[in-house]
């Protein structure tokens, strides 16, 4: 038996895997890049490589893991080849003139600019927890990363996070 057909008979074909994973690959690209081109080219090559790897995958819960670790590297690279692109200094976020409201439209925005900002392995951490809604179990798992650094990374990631929206005038009621 081929690996293909091994694959297959683990319920693991690769267009029922594309048709169910591609939202998730897609979009954890994208909330890590935020560059829809950029984010649909890495999705394409996981997805390649998921194709040239298809023997490998044991389970559909081993897929998905495998989606996410490949996704993980591949925006992570990603962003290490675009490096000749200027990032926008925090300090020249322009700040809102008035004041936050509750669903101010503009705090989603600021936050999306604010996370863009943090260096890549707390970016990835912030993007896995809030946007996959990953434990720090999974995510330490997930990119390799001991755990006790995950959590340091979501702590000083929420920290700066609130400490920039406070001298925005945005805060907790």
């Amino acid at each position: 038996m081929t690996g293909v057909a091994r694959a297959e008979q683990a319920g693991c074909d690769f267009d029922g895997l594309v048709r169910e994973h591609q939202g998730m690959v897609f979009s954890l690209a994208y909330h890590f890049l935020h560059d829809r081109g950029l984010a649909e080219e890495v999705a394409q090559e996981v997805f390649l490589s998921l194709h040239r790897n298809l023997a490998a995958v044991q389970s559909a819960a081993h897929a998905r893991f495998w989606l996410r670790q490949a996704t993980v590297r591949r925006a992570i690279d990603a962003t290490r080849q675009r490096r000749r692109r200027p990032q926008v200094a925090l300090e020249e976020v322009p700040e809102p003139a008035a004041g936050a409201l509750q669903r101010d439209p503009m705090l989603g925005e600021v936050l999306r600019r604010l996370i863009a900002a943090l260096p890549e392995a707390a970016r990835m951490v912030m993007v896995l927890r809030y946007q996959e809604d990953l434990d720090p179990a999974e995510i330490a798992e997930l990119i390799e990363m001991p755990l006790a650094t995950v959590k340091s990374h979501l702590h000083r990631s929420l920290g700066m996070l609130r400490q920039k929206l406070a001298r925005r005038g945005v805060g907790e009621p």
